[in-house]
């Protein structure tokens, strides 16, 4: 499921209030690129048949048919990339193979192993 965190909440509530867009959802998309990349984007809309309604701290967003695969598990977040200087991010879901996923369920990092005491690279 696709996700908004707060501060991305508070930041699109605000901008909402000053562009006189209250009441109106926040409609996120995303489309594959031709080489496979995805390409985010989100403005403030009105829902319409078959969208994916989703609120976050007060917040409505919708989410289009086409596009709710390609959202799964990415997080819409509120950071500060330099000092001072704040924007939108989308963060897509990691996908790890199974072997990381193992090791890191059992303790293992690359700085050693929790459970068996190893101390990784040296």
């Amino acid at each position: 499921m696709f996700q908004v965190t707060p501060a991305a909440a508070r930041q699109i509530r605000l901008a909402a209030a000053q562009s006189d867009a209250l009441g109106m959802a926040l409609r996120v998309a995303a489309r594959q690129t031709a080489d496979g990349s995805i390409e985010y984007g989100m403005g403030f809309d009105t829902t319409n048949d078959g969208d994916e309604p989703l609120e976050f701290d007060g917040l409505p967003v919708v989410v289009a048919p086409p596009c709710q695969p390609l959202l799964e598990a990415t997080v819409l977040d509120w950071v500060e990339l330099d000092p001072g200087a704040f924007s939108f991010i989308f963060i897509p879901p990691v996908a790890f193979p199974a072997e990381t996923s193992a090791a890191a369920a059992s303790g293992c990092s690359v700085d050693g192993c929790g459970n068996c005491g190893s101390r990784g690279p040296q």
